[in-house]
């Protein structure tokens, strides 16, 4: 059968924007075309709702479904609404951290807000950030943990992780001494599977795009999942095909086998 994508769902760090921030001008019109042809685009992305606002923002996306916190918190926006939150007990992860990881950062999601351990680096965590003591963070369930050392080397960081034998709960390994520990089951194919149940949309009619390992279970699980040029190799190897690398627009190369720029609207 042939592929015709009727919801596209986007990574956002290392697919729609550079690590900066920044979204070329080439991208943020490849998305606008899907937008204008009556495609639904869904932001999918491990960024908390308020890191992900903006970007649906500059997008100008309309109302619609988004997935946040790699699954564990699904909205919809502009008016927003948080139409589903899984929570998990931290305790038990905290508990190790503190023991193998004295010095690491920690902070929980909580809503839309967030309760740390430390002071994260400037502009990491954004919206309500209040420092609490260790013991605190594991008061009521949370929608995730992360884990921060900024210090540390990237080597030590991934033994560190390896010494938590995370078990009862799925996590991703972020750039720069960074893990997400969300509830077990959670990721993003959990968030957009709920979007397309509520959209009667099928999988198979999903065009996924992502770089990262935490996208792995979004491109199997999409009807044509792409990896960037520049993702992993296991990432690469649980896509269905690969596209150029960021600053080769990948995802531009991609939106425009689906969604082309018309002869008119090359000429305005």
């Amino acid at each position: 059968m042939e592929f015709t994508p009727q919801l596209v769902a986007l990574d956002i760090d290392g697919t729609l924007v550079d690590a900066f921030g920044v979204m070329p001008a080439e991208v943020r019109a490849a998305v606008r075309r899907a937008v204008d042809r009556g495609v639904t685009v869904v932001l999918s992305t491990g960024r908390s709702w308020l890191a992900t606002q903006p970007i649906a923002d500059h997008l100008e996306l309309p109302d619609g479904w988004h997935v946040s916190a790699n699954g564990a918190m699904v909205v919809t926006y502009p008016e927003l609404e948080i139409r589903h939150e899984t929570r998990f007990d931290p305790a038990d992860v905290i508990r190790q951290v503190t023991q193998i990881a004295p010095h690491a950062r920690i902070a929980v999601q909580d809503g839309l807000h967030w309760r740390v351990s430390q002071e994260f680096p400037p502009g990491e965590l954004l919206g309500n950030v209040e420092v609490v003591p260790v013991e605190q963070l594991a008061t009521e369930e949370v929608s995730r943990v992360i884990i921060r050392d900024p210090e540390t080397t990237e080597e030590a960081f991934s033994e560190m992780v390896g010494k938590l034998g995370l078990q009862e709960v799925a996590y991703f390994v972020g750039w720069s001494a960074w893990l997400d520990i969300a509830p077990k089951g959670i990721d993003k194919a959990f968030g957009l599977e709920m979007v397309c149940k509520n959209l009667g949309i099928g999988r198979e009619s999903v065009l996924a795009i992502g770089d990262g390992r935490n996208d792995i279970e979004m491109l199997e699980w999409a009807g044509r999942g792409v990896a960037m040029g520049d993702a992993p190799d296991e990432v690469k190897a649980a896509a269905d095909a690969v596209t150029g690398g960021f600053e080769e627009l990948g995802v531009v190369e991609e939106l425009n086998l689906w969604f082309p720029v018309l002869e008119t609207e090359g000429a305005a």
